[in-house]
């Protein structure tokens, strides 16, 4: 059995104001945001989806075997949102690990650069534990995820990209 993150114990009922539900092209995807881990940016997750900003971004940087990254209204990979870069809210791999469906938070190489980009986990990367921060985990519709357009090249750089149809959190009116 391949290690994921939402592998375990029986899950708890979900909190409605800390779920973030993503349409996709081939369905929904069902994160549970983790204030406890990373409060800064599961704030800024929120403030962002309930702004409507991440409605028709791209999944710009898609590498098979990795990870699927978005959050870029311009697709380029240098893009963000208009608010502050974030603090890092970074795990001791004793809290959180990189495993399949873990959802962290793109950076440059400061590691308090995040700000609205974000990435979800094809595969387990330990060497991304302890390095990068961790706001969320796909608890539904990992299948859908599986099914993003990957990119070409060692960078990943997807041409014509699949977007993101429709971000919301779930206590939210549709």
């Amino acid at each position: 059995m391949t290690e994921t993150s939402t592998e375990a114990q029986a899950q708890p009922a979900l909190d409605p104001q800390n779920t973030l539900i993503l349409t996709l092209k081939d369905g929904d995807v069902t994160i549970q945001l983790l204030p406890d881990l990373a409060p800064k940016h599961v704030e800024r997750v929120k403030e962002l989806v309930r702004r409507g900003f991440y409605n028709g971004t791209p999944f710009h940087r898609v590498i098979e075997g990795f990870m699927a990254q978005g959050g870029d209204p311009t697709g380029t990979g240098t893009g963000g949102s208009d608010l502050p870069d974030l603090p890092a809210e970074f795990s001791p791999p004793t809290k959180a690990r990189f495993l399949r469906g873990t959802v962290g938070a793109a950076r440059t190489q400061n590691p308090n650069s995040a700000n609205s980009q974000f990435f979800i986990m094809f595969a387990p990367s330990s060497h991304l534990d302890g390095q990068y921060t961790i706001w969320g985990r796909v608890v539904s519709g990992m299948e859908v995820v599986d099914k993003i357009k990957r990119g070409a090249g060692g960078s990943g750089m997807v041409q014509n990209p699949d977007k993101i149809i429709k971000a919301r959190i779930a206590a939210d009116p549709q």
